[in-house]
């Protein structure tokens, strides 16, 4: 049976220093893939709302473009419309 060997005390130290920063860095990555798990959602859902308040335009005031900077609309003119 063959003897064990040992690193020297500088060389285990830096071992154990470099898993320790991976460990780190691995939790590091966990916790910002679950915030951006978290994002994914929340931006789905305000896509979600913004499609739903447009269906509710288009109810009010038909098919429009819309300024967002200061409010105006012109209508959309319908294609068929437009060919006749």
């Amino acid at each position: 049976m063959s003897k064990s060997k040992k690193l020297s005390k500088d060389q285990l130290s830096k071992l154990k220093d470099q898993q320790k920063e991976i460990s780190q860095l691995l939790r590091d990555v966990g916790f910002l893939e679950t915030q951006k798990h978290g994002l994914l959602h929340k931006y789905a859902g305000v896509v979600q709302d913004v499609e739903e308040f447009k269906l509710e335009l288009e109810k009010e005031y038909g098919s429009i473009n819309i300024n967002i900077e200061d409010g105006t609309y012109t209508p959309i003119e319908d294609k068929k419309e437009e060919s006749e």
